[in-house]
């Protein structure tokens, strides 16, 4: 899983409610248990219209937008069906931080998992980033997970908090696999005294 400790870039401004996993992405592209190639998906009822054109009107295909990093949403953020295929569909496409006010809890933590980072703000906070992410590519966020603060375009930090566990995966790049692989010494200890103690098995 890709680190993730500093990030500058574009945010894109969704000021939707209660977006849910099949508008993130539509059953139709479900298809695959593959993490690459689902950013075309993303969103795809919204971005595209029915003869599969573009929707210009949609946030991430206007100019400004088509390579942000950061999407800033409405409230209950990836609520609805518990598909990993959501987190996977934001990362292909270039999100790795979506801040909201809530996010739905199997969503929130599939985002760790995969490397996204999902940041919860107050509204006040989020009405402040959401005028900031409609300012396009003029006004960059930068989120610093070490310092746990969200910087706006006018200097100001907004501090978040994040359990200490899911930093230190984030940080690290750990994905469960690879928090495995961190005992790969002990596990292989153990290996070796079981096969001593018990060599028929």
């Amino acid at each position: 899983m890709q680190k993730f400790d500093h990030l500058t870039g574009v945010a894109a401004p969704l000021p939707i409610l209660n977006v849910d996993t099949d508008m993130i992405i539509p059953k139709d592209y479900l298809k695959t248990i593959k993490r690459t190639g689902l950013g075309v998906g993303l969103f795809a009822n919204l971005r595209y219209r029915e003869d599969g054109s573009d929707n210009e009107a949609f946030v991430l295909n206007k100019p400004a937008y088509r390579q942000a990093e950061i999407l800033v949403a409405g409230d209950n953020f990836g609520c609805g069906s518990s598909r990993e295929h959501a987190p996977w569909a934001l990362l292909d496409f270039g999100i790795r931080c979506v801040i909201s006010t809530s996010f739905a809890d199997i969503f929130y933590n599939n985002c760790f998992k995969n490397g996204i980072l999902p940041i919860r703000v107050s509204q006040d906070q989020l009405d402040a980033l959401m005028g900031d992410a409609g300012k396009g590519a003029n006004a960059r966020l930068t989120v610093d997970l070490a310092a746990q603060e969200i910087r706006r375009p006018d200097g100001e930090a907004i501090r978040f908090e994040i359990d200490p566990f899911r930093k230190h995966c984030l940080l690290n790049g750990l994905d469960d696999i690879g928090l495995t692989l961190e005992q790969e010494g002990g596990i292989a200890a153990f290996e070796d005294r079981l096969a001593a103690e018990r060599p028929w098995a």
